[in-house]
């Protein structure tokens, strides 16, 4: 799991991992957040699978009313039904099949938004406890709040935690891969 904060490079980092595995035949699948800008200033971020779908994830409201319904992060409205169609059928499908070698699921990230989703939080504990999957995944460095599910995974025994900064993200990409591949065999 990578530990970061925003705007140091880890969806560029995860993407770098993911062409990588990918070039070496590697069995992946999974999803990456991807900031949505509109006339330079961050509108959002949307979803977006490996097999290349892509829909919204949060948007920043437009009215500063809260809905009690609204699933919101500071200023962003989190659209949990269009992340679940996208990101749900993908953590379901990674353990179908029976591949010799261990399938990677990439999950950037396991953070505040996506965590409105139950059916997320139960299917990304349920490819833990499983053992035909290695998750490579983001989650973030720990202030405020406790995230249940993220200091779950924190403390888990078989989990390695990288924490990527802006000193070390584009040095830490072998030890990434390193570990993935070690986890695989």
């Amino acid at each position: 799991m990578l530990p970061v904060g925003s705007g140091i490079g880890k969806t560029t980092l995860i993407q770098k991992v993911t062409q990588a595995l990918k070039s070496s035949d590697v069995p992946i699948d999974g999803f990456y957040t991807e900031e949505v800008k509109e006339g330079g200033r961050r509108r959002g971020f949307d979803v977006v699978t490996l097999s290349g779908k892509r829909g919204p994830l949060s948007r920043v409201s437009s009215d500063s009313s809260t809905s009690r319904r609204e699933c919101r992060v500071g200023q962003y409205v989190v659209d949990v039904v269009s992340f679940e169609q996208l990101v749900l059928p993908v953590l379901r499908n990674v353990n179908q099949g029976s591949d010799a070698a261990k399938k990677i699921c990439v999950i950037d990230e396991i953070g505040k938004m996506e965590l409105f989703s139950q059916a997320f939080i139960q299917a990304v504990r349920q490819m833990l406890a499983g053992s035909g999957t290695v998750v490579l995944g983001t989650i973030p460095i720990p202030k405020g709040k406790p995230l249940d599910l993220v200091e779950e995974i924190r403390s888990r025994k078989d989990v390695e935690v990288f924490t990527v900064s802006k000193e070390n993200r584009n040095n830490i990409l072998q030890d990434i891969l390193a570990a993935v591949e070690s986890c695989r065999q």
